[in-house]
């Protein structure tokens, strides 16, 4: 067992957990609508640093990354429940205050409603765990194993920002000392990222999305756990792949900036397919999005192909993992 994805489809097999595989467990509510719902859990010095973020900026990110994974079911966030360990010393100070400030601000951009929760003394990490659910038409909960061979792959908005911002982050460059525009927009990528819920539920209403997933842990490996799932293939296209407009500004390579969108991961945005034959459909009925059309499923089950000037290479998942 190498990672903590082998580690869950062992336990999924072992006790026959159906319900496990997506970014959200999905559960019959009534006779027209399935309750969607997700937990996150947030470790200091793992998931972030203290001294790399503030508090408003962690409590907005701790509700983004619940709202990202109900996104990617194509449901409507409704409530959501918050629990926190927090070590004494800094349960003096006005962190905890500060951080409802964010997570607050953000719930009330999407109409959450916090239901519940718990709050603990940890003797020296900060500890967050978030729950978030959601409701969805009966049945009509996008999964990760609806894709079929030639359907077409789409990315919402731009990839790599986040982990550029990370980068910055690694080299010292802090939000509220940063001396550029460009700067801000990749921490903020990074620091206080937007889940995709308008996208999803268009998508999800005007059934056009086969298959989704967010893209959490790296475009290259959530790819590979939406091949998994649908046991299919993917083509992608380098040159197709939206890289964040300001990476340019760090001044690495295209192939620098490339891995950035591939591996970097925690972007939030969605990746997901489209049957060609909606196509038309798609285009001209969500043509107010920003979405790029970045490749194609194929029926090589599980290899995922990456094409860059015309030559062909195996790319395989390197995004982010905790093990």
């Amino acid at each position: 067992m190498n990672s903590e994805f082998a580690f869950i489809e062992t336990i999924r097999r072992r006790f026959s957990l159906s319900k496990i595989g997506d970014d959200c467990a999905v559960l019959p509510k009534d006779s027209k609508t399935d309750l969607v719902i997700t937990s996150d859990l947030l470790v200091e010095d793992i998931d972030f640093r203290f001294d790399w973020t503030t508090p408003e900026f962690l409590g907005h990110k701790a509700l983004a990354v619940s709202l990202s994974d109900v996104a990617a079911m194509g449901a409507k966030p409704v409530w959501a429940m918050l629990s926190i360990g927090i070590p004494e010393t800094i349960w003096k100070t006005d962190f905890v205050e500060k951080f409802y400030d964010g997570w607050f601000g953000l719930a009330k951009k999407y109409d959450v409603e916090l239901v519940g929760g718990d709050v603990s003394k940890t003797p020296d990490k900060i500890v967050i765990d978030s729950i978030a659910a959601g409701l969805v038409r009966k049945n009509k909960a996008v999964l990760r194993s609806g894709a079929k061979a030639g359907d077409l792959i789409f990315v919402t908005g731009s990839l790599g920002g986040a982990a550029a911002g990370l980068t910055l982050l690694e080299n010292g460059v802090r939000y509220d000392a940063a001396a550029n525009t460009w700067q801000r927009n990749l921490l903020l990528k990074q620091l206080s990222p937007l889940p995709q819920i308008h996208a999803a539920q268009d998508l999800n209403e005007k059934n056009l999305a086969t298959a989704m997933v967010d893209i959490s842990d790296g475009l290259s490996s959530d790819l590979a756990h939406l091949c998994h799932a649908s046991k299919v293939g993917a083509e992608i296209f380098a040159e197709k792949i939206p890289l964040h407009k300001n990476l340019r500004a760090i001044g690495k390579s295209f192939d620098e900036n490339l891995d950035c969108a591939l591996n970097g991961g925690e972007d939030f945005e969605l990746l997901f397919t489209v049957n060609p034959k909606k196509k038309f459909q798609f285009e001209n009925e969500l043509k107010n999005y920003n979405f790029s059309h970045i490749g194609e499923m194929t029926a090589n089950v599980e290899t995922i192909e990456l094409i860059s000037d015309k030559k062909s290479s195996i790319l395989e998942p390197k995004g982010f993992r905790h093990f």
